[in-house]
């Protein structure tokens, strides 16, 4: 049995081999490494490394880490709740020119699962917010942060996928965050918190998760975070309506598809006691299909709408019950905790 080296096969002897790179081929590589050297010296001073402890059973400190990116020169950054969860809100963050700093947890949001911080400095360099509306499958993106505690990482990647759906946890309240973005960059331990950017170097999301190899989430910069990361610069948290319903989605019967214009509805499928819900009179199997006039197809929706604009608002609701058309006034509270 005789072996072959590939380019003894393959090699440029060959006659329909190319003797020498084509002109094309040496643009598109330079044009691509351009890119991503660009993105790394634009926004590595930007992403800090951050250091924690975290308090886990027994009572046991453990030292952990995460990524951050500063987003105004007085300190501000960005990070994953989960990288400072069950910990004192302190920690120290490392950046390229050498600096660390203390910072302080601001407000965290684990429903997002962003969480801002602020740096003891007045002149750190911020990176510029982008809008991960903007993106589409197969874009160039890059992300920085501190895999495995090796600081300043770059790597690079597309966007594999849009509109994916992270369920988080905060307590007993669970939550789904819209529009993750997937890419197929490498994200390991450590570069939650830290950003991923678009090839013009400004930040489309926060990674936050890694779900398989060549599989890796973010949250996106788009204008429902952006009043996220607001309400929690200025007042440390960010609330939410609750109304008190467990829902799913349900297929609307054809005749009330064609008279609503629309497929579906959530259906009620249980009713917190003491709840806005219980005192508006839902029941059990009703089919919520508009809040005032707005129509709900998904629990998504339903879940958009529950913003702090809704606390203590009046809301007409538009739902079938026993296949009638009724419509309810209800009064969303505030979510505790």
């Amino acid at each position: 049995m005789s072996i072959s080296a590939i380019d003894a096969i393959l090699g440029p002897e060959q006659p329909q081999a190319p003797t020498d790179s084509t002109p094309d081929d040496a643009e598109a590589l330079d044009a691509y490494s351009r890119a991503v050297t660009g993105v790394a010296e634009r926004l590595s001073p930007s992403v800090g490394n951050l250091r924690v402890s975290r308090r886990v059973r027994g009572g046991r400190l453990l030292d952990g880490g995460g990524s951050s990116v500063v987003i105004t020169p007085d300190g501000f950054m960005l990070t994953s709740a989960h990288v400072v969860a069950r910990t004192d809100g302190t920690g120290r963050a490392s950046f390229v020119d050498g600096r660390e700093l203390d910072f302080e947890l601001i407000g965290a949001d684990a429903l997002s699962d962003l969480a801002v911080l602020r740096a003891d400095a007045r002149d750190l360099v911020p990176a510029g917010l982008g809008d991960a509306e903007r993106l589409r499958v197969g874009q160039l993106v890059v992300a920085i942060g501190n895999p495995h505690g090796f600081a300043g990482s770059v790597t690079a990647g597309v966007v594999s996928a849009l509109g994916r759906s992270l369920p988080t946890r905060s307590g007993a309240n669970v939550r789904v965050v819209d529009n993750v973005i997937q890419t197929d960059a490498a994200l390991n331990p450590g570069n939650s918190g830290g950003a991923l950017a678009d090839g013009r170097g400004h930040v489309v999301g926060i990674n936050t998760a890694v779900a398989g190899v060549g599989l890796g989430l973010a949250v996106p910069i788009n204008s429902a975070t952006r009043q996220i990361i607001a309400a929690l610069m200025t007042e440390g948290r960010f609330r939410r309506a609750y109304v008190g319903i467990a829902g799913g989605p349900r297929p609307l019967p054809p005749r009330l598809a064609r008279e609503l214009s629309q497929s579906s509805g959530v259906e009620v499928v249980e009713v917190v006691a003491d709840s806005p819900a219980e005192d508006a009179g839902l029941r059990a199997e009703d089919l919520i299909v508009a809040i005032d006039g707005a129509p709900i197809v998904s629990v998504d929706e339903l879940h958009r709408l529950m913003v702090s604009d809704a606390i203590g608002r009046t809301l007409r609701v538009t739902l079938i019950r026993e296949g009638r058309r009724h419509e309810v006034e209800l009064v969303p509270a505030e979510l505790e905790g």
